[in-house]
Formats: structure tokens, C-alpha cells, sequence
């Protein structure tokens, strides 16, 4: 109990704490620092929204893929398959890396935007 108690001031109370108001921001410029996303949380925005469109785009291109026969590498086995679904995954990764076709730069408004909302 003894620990408890030196957590808080003399005369303070945890209730007073939460209840304490913001000190005022000096300019607006403060305030957009301090809304704004730190730099580690925009790359992993910006990874994470490349991600999402190279899912997208793998989808697609193993849609491309589903009426064309076997003669390609592997000569129709059971691992051509195997084999365009590894191709289909480095085509999207390299698409959406190299610009895509614009779904990573909506997702990354969007999850940008979000994180200032909650902040």
C-alpha cells in the first residue's frame, strides 16, 4: 500500500490527473507536429498499403492465369501450378513496388489519415 501512495503527489489525487487539462499550444504549427504521424509509423503505412495492393493484384493476375493450358516450363504437371502462383506473387510485389495502379496510395491516405484522427 505504501507504494501506492508515493506514485502521487502530496495533495494530488489519480482523479485530479485525468481530469488535469492540456497545456495550450503556442502556434498551430505545434499542433501539426504533434497530429502528425511519427516517420516509423508512415513507412509502415506506406508498407502495409504496398502489401495490400500486391494482394490485390496477385488475385487478379491468378484470374489471368486460369484458362491457360500446361505447356509452359513444367509441361502441364501438377506443378505449373505451383509454379505460376510463385509467378503471379513476384509479378504483383514487383507491380505494386514499382507504383502499382494507385490502390497503395489510397490505402496509405486513408491509414495517414486515420492515425491523425486518433491522434
Amino acid at each position: 500500500m505504501a507504494g501506492i501512495a508515493s506514485l502521487t503527489a502530496p495533495g494530488l489525487s489519480p482523479l485530479d490527473l485525468l481530469n488535469a487539462k492540456k497545456p495550450a499550444v503556442a502556434n498551430q504549427s505545434d499542433v501539426t507536429k504533434a497530429a502528425s504521424p511519427s516517420d516509423a509509423t508512415k513507412a509502415k503505412a506506406k508498407a502495409s498499403s504496398q502489401d495490400f495492393e500486391a494482394v490485390f493484384l496477385n488475385s487478379m493476375f491468378q484470374q489471368m492465369f486460369t484458362g491457360i493450358g500446361g505447356d509452359g516450363p513444367f509441361g502441364g504437371s501438377g506443378a505449373t501450378g505451383v509454379w505460376r502462383s510463385f509467378l503471379t506473387d513476384e509479378y504483383a510485389k514487383s507491380f505494386a513496388k514499382s507504383g502499382g495502379i494507385g490502390i497503395a496510395d489510397q490505402v496509405y491516405k486513408s491509414l495517414i489519415a486515420h492515425q491523425e484522427a486518433r491522434a
